[in-house]
Formats: C-alpha cells, structure tokens, sequence
C-alpha cells in the first residue's frame, strides 16, 4: 500500500522566521533582476509576449497588497487606484505598455511599502484560524506567486537584446565516471499522486489520490543537446511524418529549425545565446528552449513518447523499497546546491549526471531543476479538486490546449517547485526554460518476464 509523506509541523516563531526568509530571498531576486536595467529597459516590451518589467514589479507589490496587506492583515489599502492596472486578467500582455504604468521609481516606492506592512503583518499573525492563514499558507502563496514572476522577467532577460547585464557562475560539470545510463524500468502497480499534507502546496496539486500506473521506462536524464544535435542532423526539422499534423503547421508558420537562440555559424558549429552573450551549445547539457511540438517530433523520431504527467510524477516521487511517495526525488529534504539546479545559481542546465546527491532510488537524475520538463498530459483538475483561494489560479485554465510541465528549472526558486508542482503553458511555447524527457511502454517480452514488477 502506497502512502503520502507527511511533513513535521515547525512552531509558530519557527515558520515566521522561514516566511521572513522566503519573502526577503524573493525581493532581493526582484531587485537584482531590475536594478541591473534603466528606465528605458524596464519600461520596454522586450516582447510581445511578455509584460514590461515594471509592470511584474508592480504587480508582484499589488498581489502582495491585495492578499496580505487588506485581507490577512485587514489594513487600509497602500494604493487603492490601481488594482485594475495590475490586473493580470484584464489586461493581456501585449497591451499592458500602453497603460498608464507606475514609472520604476514609484514601482520600486510602491512594493517597498507593501512590504514594509507586510512585515508587520506577519509579526502580528497566529498563522492560524482560517484555511488561508493556517500554517501561513497566504504568504507562503505570495512568495511563490513573486518567484513565478522572477522566472517570468528572467525569461524576459533572456528575450531582450543588448548587453549582458546577469551574471552567475557556471553550473558544476558532471562528475567522472562515465555517462548516465539510458533508461530506467520504473515498476507498475499505484501509488500516491498529489499532496494533502504539503501545507503551501497550490490548488491543482491537491488532492492525493491514488494512481495506478502500468510499469514503463523513462529516460535517466533530460535529453542533451548532443542528442538534439542528432536529430537537427537527421533533418528532423524537415519530415513532416515525425510531427503532428498541428505541429507541422505551427513548424512552418513559425519556420522552427532548431531551438530557440541556437545559430549555425559559416563552419557548421551550434553557438546558443544565454542572457545576452554566445556561447557553444554544450553537448551534456539538457536542451532547453522547446517547445511541446519540438518535444514530441524528437520522441517520434527516437522511437519513444513523452511520459505522462503520472508516468513523471511516480519517477520522482515513488520510492519502490517502501511504497511511499515523497516530497522529492531524494527524499523528504528540502532542496540544496547540491541536490538540484535551482534558484537562478547558475543562468543555465548543469550537464547531466552534475547532482548524484538528488538521484532517484531507482537511479532517474535531475527531476527537479535544470529545465521544466514536457509532459504528454493536458492540464485538468485532479478528482476532489476545489479551486482555493480563488478560480483564476488554475480552474480557468483546466481544459484547454495547455500541456504539463514538471521539475522547475535553473530559474525556479525551491520555495516554487515540489514533486507535485504542475506548470502549464501552451504546446507552442519556447521562450520558456523548457526541455524533455523520453519514456515508453515495456515490450511484450519485458512485460512477460515481469520486469518492473514489484
């Protein structure tokens, strides 16, 4: 029988001081992520597919307001004349710089008021009482929602042109040894899937719930840029049979040829643009910038499939010597530098095989962090689902064209990424930090021989 984790309650003192820490780690990444550009650059639309940095500043300040300042705290409003500015539902990315946007200085005067409320705020909470301040599930909700929109900018760091204006140090190289093995055999049978215990967890996470899944192979690592290289060389590109019939049209019309900032230089070598600077494409790194299409045609053309959301969540989760689910794929332990490639560390995947501390029981390496990974899975609710504490979290987005993404990237912060996190986005997007893994079904004769049965 397979059973859920359960979590160690801290004290009162004990979680406001981590709430202080999750919400301070997400400002000073905001800053760093805005005080490295002038006004002109944070008020352009570096794309259309993406919203001014000031207005994700300002918006990250108005979200914080909205739930912790008025309802949490029930305190007067900071600035009560423009919710609707910040609305995210109101106004589409593509016409929000034609707003009548706070300029950066007011921005920045903003969310540093908002904050300064929120502070105290927390210092007067029981963190208790209703389901949105129990375990300070709300501000735990605020540090996440500010994460997702420092990923957001940073993704918008890596569509601007100009000079390099980031910087980290590179990520750590895989350890001597050898390559990581192709595939691992991941046992049928069910298991736990989702969370009820994991206190900060979003609505879409929840509820467990039990799942059965036949046993299945998946790839020990994200596929690399080397074997992404294989497939540009095998035309992949340009045979419409590996591709959907949508995806082949959207190949097309968007005239895909490799993936997004990759360039061929006049000898034939792959240069990749990371945040402003060229560099080669390194051959151990997860590829990353793809989209779903991308993704699946490269399945194809392997002779494999993308894992279904279930299939990726029992990889990362299933520990087979006791039947349980647990938080990570190493275990119960937060992530740490050593365990996962996250937190915008490093502005790029680490080679595989560089994190043996966050390798799965059953030897499947780097589930989270380095790039978001592509399921075959459209996104819906799971059963039991209650939209909480508001519908347009996830509820309006059940249903439609979307695609699951699991693990975070080198651009997720841990307090935003779990084995039970689920993102989603549209199978066309590329300016993501998105890459994938291959799975497939057992063949008759391992299925016959019981491998992977448990």
């Amino acid at each position: 029988m397979s059973v859920e984790h359960s979590t160690a309650s801290p004290t009162t003192e004990e979680l406001r001081g981590r709430i202080a820490q999750v919400l301070g780690r997400s400002r000073e990444r905001t800053a760093g992520l805005t005080d490295c550009m002038d006004e002109a650059d944070l008020v352009a639309q570096h794309s259309r597919l993406m919203s001014p940095l000031v207005w994700d500043l300002a918006h990250i300040g108005n979200q914080e307001e909205l739930w912790l300042v008025r309802d949490v705290g029930g305190r007067e409003p900071v600035r009560h004349d423009i919710d609707d500015l910040y609305d995210a539902f109101k106004h589409p990315r593509p016409d929000r710089p034609a707003l009548p946007l706070l300029d950066p200085a007011e921005a920045r005067g903003y969310v540093g008021a908002v904050r300064d409320k929120v502070l105290d705020v927390l210092d007067r909470s029981a963190l208790a009482g209703r389901p949105l301040e129990r375990d300070g599930f709300a501000f735990g909700m605020i540090a996440q929602h500010e994460q997702q929109h420092d990923e957001t900018m940073l993704a918008t760091h890596q569509l601007r042109s100009g000079r390099a204006v980031l910087d980290a140090p590179p990520p750590p190289a895989a350890p001597p040894g050898g390559p990581v093995a192709d595939e691992v055999i991941v046992p049928g049978g069910d298991f736990v899937m989702g969370t009820s215990t994991e206190p900060w967890a979003l609505d879409n996470e929840r509820p467990a719930h039990r799942v059965s899944v036949p046993a299945f192979a998946i790839g020990a690592a994200p596929i690399t840029n080397e074997q992404y290289l294989a497939f540009l060389a095998d035309d992949g590109y340009h045979r419409p049979e590996l591709w959907t019939e949508r995806g082949w049209q959207h190949r097309v019309e968007a005239d895909l040829t490799a993936p997004q900032f990759w360039e061929r230089d006049t000898d034939g070598n792959w240069w990749r643009r990371v945040f402003g600077a060229m560099r080669p494409v390194a051959p151990r790194q997860p590829v990353v910038h793809v989209c779903w299409f991308e993704a699946d045609a490269f399945a194809r053309w392997a002779g494999r499939r993308l894992p279904t959301e279930a299939e990726w969540e029992k990889a990362a989760r299933f520990d087979p010597s006791t039947g349980r689910s647990r938080r990570y794929p190493w275990g119960d332990g937060d992530p740490t530098p050593e365990r996962a490639n996250l937190g915008q560390r490093h502005l790029e995947p680490a080679e595989v095989g560089a994190y043996p501390a966050g390798v799965t029981p059953m030897g499947v390496h780097q589930l989270i962090g380095d790039v978001w990974e592509w399921t075959a899975s459209g996104f819906e609710p799971y059963p039991g689902f209650t939209a909480f504490p508001y519908r347009e979290y996830s509820e309006v987005f059940f249903g439609g064209d979307y695609r699951v993404l699991r693990g975070g990237s080198f651009g997720t912060d841990s307090v935003a990424c779990r084995g039970t996190f689920r993102n989603w986005d549209h199978p066309i997007r590329r300016q993501i930090f998105a890459g994938f893994r291959l799975a497939r079904d057992l063949t008759p004769a391992e299925n016959s021989a019981g491998v992977g049965a448990r």
